[in-house]
């Protein structure tokens, strides 16, 4: 459900603001849940996703009509 935020120019009232405090609290009690053996793999997968973004280089190829 999205809120209805058009009838006060785009702002959120207090009640529809989410809760992002308890929702870091939450995955932050996830991942203590999670053996050392997981927490490694997860930061290895996330190393090397990093990895690969910085070494990523975007080019741009002009559309050519035939």
């Amino acid at each position: 459900m999205t809120p209805d935020i058009s009838s006060n120019n785009g702002q959120l009232t207090p009640a529809q603001t989410p809760d992002f405090e308890k929702a870091e609290i939450d995955l932050l009690r996830e991942s203590l849940r999670l053996s050392y053996k997981e927490r490694f793999l997860r930061a290895t997968r996330l190393y090397k996703i990093q990895q690969t973004m910085k070494k990523a280089v975007i080019t741009h190829k002009p559309f050519v009509s035939k």
